[in-house]
């Protein structure tokens, strides 16, 4: 019987740990370090060491590594060349249009608005959604402003967006609040149940 019992643990253990390198062949692969999904192209850029941080040294050599992004060679970064199009998807389909609100606020009241970047508001000065060459030139000093610690670097904190107004204390910075399906507070009803409205 006991033999019978290391059979079919062995046999399932086997059958996991397959099902899990079956799976990760068909992730792509990330450097560790490397820039998330996502992520800002100026931002990695940037960040030549891939630390999430923007040391001094990155931030002195700003303008060349912005230049990079260029790839018309002019001088200046297009909004195109700032966020360039998403690649297609691993099997052949484009990739999904409008998957993300718009920075300028195309709904009502300006619903919808994603916030700027802190790295990308401090080196747009005039906020037109590109970079031109007074600003490319200006980056080390641009960049320098969101030091506010005085460190000489740029940390992930720094590098995030300030929470916006009238977010609960506590609430990580970019907008989201804790909790589950009650809110801020996390009240829960039963499992698989929202709570009543106005709780």
């Amino acid at each position: 019987m006991k033999l019978i019992t290391k059979s079919i643990l062995v046999a399932v253990l086997g059958a996991a740990t397959l099902t899990s390198i079956a799976q990760d062949a068909g992730r792509p692969e990330r450097r560790e370090g490397g820039p998330r999904r996502g992520g800002s192209p100026v931002v990695a850029a940037l960040d030549a060491d891939k630390d999430g941080e923007i040391s001094a040294p990155e931030i002195a050599n700003a303008k060349v590594a912005l230049l990079t992004l260029d790839k018309n060679n002019d001088g200046a970064l297009t909004a195109e060349e700032l966020h360039p199009a998403r690649p297609a998807r691993p099997d052949g389909a484009p990739a999904p249009d409008g998957a993300r609100p718009p920075r300028d606020g195309a709904g009502p009241d300006g619903a919808g608005k994603r916030p700027v970047p802190p790295v990308m508001a401090a080196l747009d000065k005039n906020g037109d959604g590109s970079l031109d060459a007074t600003e490319i030139a200006g980056a080390s000093a641009a960049l320098a402003t969101l030091d506010k610690n005085g460190d000489g670097k740029l940390t992930r904190e720094e590098l995030r967006p300030a929470r916006p107004e009238g977010a609960p204390d506590g609430a990580p910075e970019g907008g989201r609040g804790h909790g589950g399906p009650g809110g801020p507070e996390g009240k829960k009803g039963p499992r698989g149940q929202r709570p009543p409205a106005g709780e």
